[in-house]
């Protein structure tokens, strides 16, 4: 507790009972028992708590009975309830100007003073009589009726408006009643029965400074708002049943039987008790300006000056008060604004101190403290050195276990809000201006700083609440955590996924695939094995090819097929690698995975560069010859060797990918590779590098005299013949010369295999002649033919020579006719339109504008209608039709 307020009598032992208060500026009204009313003028001394007391005007005839006085100073009127009627007397002259004759019977009224948005003040009245309740407006010096009457449920005791709403209380309930047309017309009906008044023998129901209305339950007391709904948590309790109140805000002074109480309502403190004898009454003039009454005296409640309550109330550590306080107080703004602000500071300091977590984070961040004096209230958060630095205005509580916990949790909430806020203004030019906890203490204006502190405290705390978050936080692009202290935590933690993460983020990519080499081998690491190896190799990109050559030998030596990922995953980051030093990578080291590579991003990425597609079939035949000579060794003697691609085994296949490849792909440079495959092995491929250089002669005589497959021949043919280009119009021309006048066996150069005279074969090139007869040129054909070759044997050939050429001939007429018929209706149409013709005489006017055509440029439509081409708007529309 604290004073307030401090009792100054002003009025001593008056011969007269007071029945009545009333109060405005420096004036003060009193209303007797025996109808008297007085007027005193109070005037301050300065300096001191005393006053001046001047009876200025005393009226014994004012009336019978003076039941309640009511000041409206903005009209200069005195409203009163005298001998049950409502009077209005003038101010200052106590002249009577009106009675509401309608009152007549009244036995209490309430009156509310609204001001409009345009400054103009609005008076209304609710009188009480008997059991109605009439309402009132002041306009003209006249009270006029607001709306019909309201019917209560029975004798009114007490009431006082809500906004636009009168809480009434009767001797045994509270009600509410809306005063709104509009509400009584929405079927909810205008009354509204609240609760109990409770035990007390008066019901008690006071106006407060916002609005709100306070309504007593014996020692209890609530705050309502105009929809009769209470707006405080929990009620004021009163260590006596309340008499009378007043609200000076921050406080609510209640008289009771034998003293006056002084309470706040947020927070819920008793600041003052003030005994008095026998208090009864209380009202006020005004901000500060209170008066309490007993039947025969009168005292002033001077108050304290609000700096000394401050400093009162801060020894008590009751920090919500003196904030209040002090945005009351008249001081420089500036001055004004630096104490709130150091309150508000010790305030979420004493929060802290108390355990109230979240609402300490909560004031921290509205007054934008420095975040590493807020961190550096937990333990171990801050470097040892720089918690050194910070001073608290108390000793820091000591946390652990389910406290700490809380604890970081509302302070992770506080620094995900900080690091938010940081982050948008990370690009402004202008440093930050934090604000320390405690004067003196210094502050870090750097926001990439603050930051770096921010980052790596929720790192610490997610190890501490929620290791989830952990990875989160890590892999936020503009993550700040500083690497040092990071990576000493997370490994203090064993958290080596996490410190991957980090590591990744900060570019230390040796480091964080060193931990990864580390981890691999250990039974229990959660890294063990080398999959995320893999997976992080694959995202390095060609800006780190250095290091993903030094880091993937170890998972290619181990486990090929998946370390081959690394450099053919189907990711932006692997396609993009350099692909010829891949290649060459693998080829130093790792070469049996060379030819695997070199299929992916041939049949896969649909590589064209010539250099890969030389390199593979290089590759295909080092394999192939290898393991030739070890099926030739294998073979018993006298035992043949079976076709190309179909030997058993790891040869077959790789011979198979050889021919399918030499027959596929369209980049390689046959002129380079020819000179690798030798004359005595491999016939068919070297027939497959002569047909892609165009020298079909020699590759047809590989086919027909030396492999001995017509088969294969036709099939070569069959592949190359291109009618449209010169050197493979005459591919079966050359297969027929082929088998009618062989070359010679050396024609293959210096062969290495023994090879028999090649033979001519008369029924294969009449096969051909019969079966190509449309892709030779005859007359060549039949040169080649033997001297000796009779008729009859090429008659098929012959005949089928004579009608394709006969039916060439019938198609040419027929086409020939229908160009002849094209042309005819052509011309025909020609000389159709040309006998058209359009005469511009001097008369002849525009059809739009009606002006001669003249020498003007002109436009003719279709039917005829001539205007000026300028005329002309649209040339599909002629305008006469329109």
């Amino acid at each position: 507790m604290h004073d307030a307020y401090e009792p100054v009598p002003i009025l001593e032992k008056l011969p007269l009972q007071i029945d009545c208060l009333a109060a405005w500026e420096d004036w003060l009204l009193v209303g007797t028992k025996p109808g008297h009313l007085l007027l005193y003028r109070i005037k301050k001394d300065a300096g001191t708590n005393r006053f001046e007391v001047t009876l200025e005007k005393s009226n014994k005839n004012f009336s019978k009975k003076i039941q309640q006085l009511f000041i409206v100073s903005q009209y200069k009127i005195l409203i009163s309830l005298l001998e049950n009627n409502i009077h209005v007397h003038d101010l200052l002259t106590f002249q009577q100007i009106t009675v509401v004759s309608k009152a007549k019977g009244a036995t209490l009224f309430a009156c509310d003073l609204q001001l409009s948005p345009s400054g103009e003040a609005q008076l209304r009245m609710c009188v009480a009589v008997k059991k109605k309740l009439q309402l009132y407006y002041w306009k003209d010096r006249e009270f006029y009726e607001l709306q019909g009457d309201f019917s209560a449920p029975d004798i009114p005791k007490s009431m006082a408006w809500c906004e636009n709403s009168i809480c009434v209380g009767f001797k045994r309930d509270y009600y509410l009643i809306r005063t709104s047309v509009i509400l009584q017309m929405d079927g909810r009906g205008s009354i509204k029965e609240l609760f109990p008044t409770g035990k007390q023998l008066e019901p008690l129901v006071v106006p407060l400074a916002d609005g709100k209305v306070a309504v007593g339950q014996d020692d209890l007391t609530v705050v309502l708002n105009e929809d009769g709904v209470c707006t405080q948590k929990c009620a004021l309790n009163w260590t006596d049943i309340p008499i009378d109140m007043e609200h000076q805000p921050p406080y609510i002074i209640a008289v009771l039987p034998r003293y006056v109480e002084i309470r706040t309502f947020e927070p819920r403190l008793l600041v003052q008790s003030v005994e008095l004898q026998r208090p009864r009454f209380i009202t006020s003039a005004g901000p500060n300006i209170v008066y309490v009454a007993s039947n025969h005296f009168v005292w002033r409640l001077v108050p304290v000056s609000i700096a000394s309550q401050i400093r009162q109330l801060l020894q008590d550590k009751q920090f919500e008060l003196a904030l209040q306080l002090a945005n009351m107080k008249d001081d420089v703004e500036g001055d004004k604004r630096q104490q709130i602000h150091h309150i508000q500071n010790l305030y979420a300091f004493n929060l802290f101190c108390q355990k109230r977590f979240d609402d300490s984070m909560q004031v921290f961040a509205k007054l934008g403290t420095d975040p590493t004096h807020v961190i550096g209230l937990y333990p171990d958060l801050l470097p040892a050195d720089y918690r050194k630095q910070l001073h608290y205005p108390n000793p820091l509580p000591s946390l652990s276990g389910a406290e700490l916990e809380k604890a970081h949790l509302a302070l992770i909430d506080y620094l995900t809000q900080k690091r938010s806020h940081l982050v948008k203004q990370l690009n402004d030019s202008e440093p930050s201006t934090p604000s320390p906890l405690m004067e003196g203490t210094p502050t870090i204006k750097s926001r990439k700083k603050l930051l770096q502190i921010i980052d790596t405290t929720l790192l610490k705390c997610y190890l501490h609440t929620n290791v989830a978050l952990v990875s989160p936080l890590l892999r936020l692009d503009n993550n700040h955590c500083h690497i040092e202290e990071s990576e000493y935590i997370l490994k203090k933690a064993h958290k080596y996924s996490e410190l991957i993460i980090l590591y990744e983020k900060k570019g230390l990519h040796q480091k964080a695939l060193q931990v990864l080499l580390d981890q691999s081998t250990k039974a229990n690491s959660p890294l063990k094995g080398h999959e995320r190896t893999v997976q992080y190799l694959q995202r390095l990109g060609m800006e780190n090819l250095g290091i993903i050559f030094e880091f993937s030998p170890w998972v290619l030596k181990i486990c090929p097929e998946d370390g081959l990922k690394i450099f053919t995953e189907d990711l932006t980051e692997v396609e993009t690698l350099p692909r010829d030093k891949v290649l060459n990578f693998l080829k130093e080291g790792f070469k049996e995975l060379a030819i695997p590579y070199l299929e992916h991003i041939v049949h896969v990425w649909e590589e064209t560069e010539p250099e890969f597609h030389n390199v593979l079939i290089q590759l295909y035949l080092e394999r192939v010859q290898g393991l030739m000579k070890q099926y030739l060794n294998s073979l018993p003697e006298g035992v043949p060797a079976v076709a190309a691609g179909k030997e058993e085994g790891d040869l077959g296949e790789f011979r198979s990918k050889l021919v399918c490849f030499l027959e596929v792909s369209t980049s390689y440079e046959p002129g380079r590779l020819i000179s690798d495959f030798p004359f005595d092995g491999l016939l068919e491929e070297r027939a497959l590098l002569l047909g892609r250089m165009g020298k079909h002669e020699q590759a047809l005589y590989i086919y027909v005299h030396v492999l001995k497959d017509t088969h294969m021949a036709k099939e070569y043919c069959h592949r190359h013949y291109d009618k449209d280009t010169d050197r493979n119009k005459d591919v079966y021309l050359s297969l027929l010369r082929m088998y009618l006048s062989p070359p010679d066996v050396h024609c293959l150069g210096p062969i290495k295999m023994e090879l028999s005279e090649p033979q001519a074969n008369l029924k294969a090139a009449l096969h051909v002649l019969e079966l190509h007869h449309s892709k030779l040129n005859t007359a060549k054909a039949i040169d080649l033919l033997p001297a000796n070759t009779q008729i009859r044997e090429i008659r098929v050939f012959l005949e089928s020579v004579l009608e394709e050429k006969a039916q060439r001939k019938r198609f040419d007429q027929v086409l020939k006719s229908l160009l002849q018929a094209e042309f005819l209706r052509v011309q025909e149409e020609r000389i159709f339109h040309q006998q058209v013709k359009c005469t511009i005489s001097e008369e002849k006017t525009c059809r739009v504008c009606k002006k001669k055509i003249g020498n003007s440029a002109f436009a003719r439509y279709p039917n005829g209608v001539v205007v000026h081409y300028f005329c002309c708007k649209d040339r599909g529309v002629c305008p006469i039709e329109q």
